[in-house]
């Protein structure tokens, strides 16, 4: 009698067909990310994609499908990155990939991603290429990428009535991207100008003292700043007793961000203008509402990358509801000129380059309780700030 029953429940099963029982099935997101080699973006960015992901399943998730988000290593490296991204495909059987922070990893990430003909949601990485020269069908970024910061920061750099400037930026793809950027965008909106100092210091092993005596020989007006993380901190701690700074106009890169002023914390300089994201001022109710739940969750307020991760979130998980099905192409075509609302304002996945329309913060810096934070600020929509249509058609390969 015990066997018939087993053998009556399994035709039942049977008789039910793939369909519902892949229904029951997880949404598997492979997260790839740097945790070990740089925990102040890469946790706060997968605080902020769970706790997305986790509202979206509370919610009842999508035709009875529930999204897993599996996190692994990427090791700071192609190499690694690879290796973790075949992980995740081959053993953990994710559906399509996310994440990547710095340049370097997200490139080798957008090549895999085509090769294997699998969608690859970019988050943090900003090289201008990830879209445009290497761009491809497989690949897109939600974050705002060089071209669109720097495009700010120089509208804010020309008010400064500044000419001759230095530029410092970690000697990789993403320092000279915004190095040339900046270049290009100044020479058009301030007559005379001129860059009498370069320096690109290799990221993480930054010269303080050598790139100080170069930059200070050279008695620019203003200084352009793409350094973070510990090479930043150097710059700031030996280059304020020096008086590098000193009756110059600074304008620095995510200098703003929560992840690097709360380790100057009082030491951070005042003045500069920067971008950033200073959560603890916006009074939209949207955002109001995320840094509610980012605490409450994890006891702690949220950094950028935080926002970053809770706005892939919501993207993917908006395109998942959209789209008829899991397949790649499926995807691909739902995710291109998707629209999606986020706690900094609705943004676009833009269909030509597929980049999303990811704002900008930008203020000046200040210190106010013994801490860094961004005052004066405004928000900068990122659909006004794109690479133009016409300079994508030039430079993306045709997919």
């Amino acid at each position: 009698m015990r066997s018939l029953l087993l053998a009556m429940s399994a035709a039942v099963v049977l008789s039910l067909g793939p369909s519902v029982a892949s229904a029951q099935e997880p949404i598997r997101v492979g997260h790839l990310n740097s945790f070990n080699r740089f925990p102040a973006v890469s946790i706060p960015f997968r605080n902020g994609l769970n706790l997305a992901v986790d509202q979206f399943n509370a919610a009842g998730g999508v035709k009875g499908r529930k999204v897993e988000i599996i996190s692994q290593d990427d090791g700071g490296t192609p190499a690694d990155a690879v290796r973790a991204a075949d992980e995740l495909i081959s053993r953990r059987k994710v559906d399509f990939l996310v994440g990547g922070f710095v340049s370097p990893v997200a490139f080798a990430l957008t090549d895999y991603a085509k090769a294997h003909k699998i969608l690859y949601v970019c988050g943090q990485a900003a090289s201008d290429g990830i879209t445009m020269a290497q761009g491809n069908r497989y690949t897109f970024r939600v974050r705002s990428d060089t071209y669109m910061v720097v495009k700010v920061l120089s509208q804010q750099a020309a008010k400064l009535g500044k000419k001759k400037w230095a530029i410092v930026a970690p000697n990789y793809e993403y320092g000279q991207a915004a190095a040339e950027n900046f270049k290009t965008m100044m020479k058009e909106l301030v007559h005379g100008f001129e860059v009498v100092a370069e320096q690109f210091p290799p990221l993480g092993k930054i010269d303080a003292g050598a790139t100080i005596d170069a930059i200070q020989s050279a008695n620019p007006e203003g200084i352009f700043n793409v350094l973070y993380g510990a090479d930043l901190i150097k710059l700031v701690r030996e280059g304020t007793p020096r008086g590098l700074f000193e009756n110059r106009a600074v304008v620095s890169y995510e200098t703003g961000l929560p992840e690097w002023l709360d380790i100057m914390k009082g030491d951070a300089p005042k003045g500069w203008v920067a971008n950033g994201y200073p959560w603890y001022s916006i009074k939209d109710p949207a955002h109001e509402q995320f840094v509610k739940d980012y605490q409450a969750k994890y006891s702690d307020y949220p950094r950028h990358a935080s926002i970053i991760g809770y706005v892939v979130g919501q993207m993917i998980t908006q395109m998942l509801k959209t789209a008829p099905d899991t397949n790649t192409d499926t995807l691909i075509k739902t995710l291109a000129g998707l629209n999606f609302t986020t706690p900094i304002g609705k943004m676009t996945m833009r269909a030509e380059d597929h980049q999303a329309t990811y704002g900008t913060y930008v203020g000046k810096l200040d210190v106010k309780d013994g801490r860094g934070v961004l005052v004066d600020w405004s928000f900068i929509d990122g659909a006004d700030v794109m690479v133009p249509l016409s300079e994508v058609a030039k430079v993306r390969p045709k997919d």
